[in-house]
């Protein structure tokens, strides 16, 4: 895989037909359910951590001040909630041998 390429949905279907042989449908299906767990559980407030692979990490970020750089004029950045994600110590090291 070079590093201008992208893994899908698609991909990760095509990934569960082949391995595991299930149909395309029921594949693609499979890829659906597991993501929309994931985003219902997030929507809902929990974090979602995945043994080996990482975990996605809500953040509520209160009200500050920013500045718009091109005029300089402070403008009040509303508070927010954010998605990070924290890629475990064992993908980390996966990633930094493949490099």
């Amino acid at each position: 895989m070079s590093s201008q390429s992208t893994l899908t949905r698609a991909d990760l279907a095509e990934t569960l037909n082949r391995q595991i042989g299930l149909s395309r449908s029921e594949s693609a299906q499979m890829v659906e359910s597991i993501l929309n767990h994931i985003s219902s559980a997030l929507a809902e407030g929990e974090n979602v951590k995945i043994s080996g692979f990482g975990t996605f990490v809500l953040r509520d970020k209160s009200q500050r001040i920013g500045r718009n750089p091109k005029t300089g004029i402070e403008v009040p950045i509303e508070p927010r909630r954010v998605l990070t994600f924290r890629a475990s110590q064992s993908m980390r090291d996966r990633i930094a041998d493949a490099g």
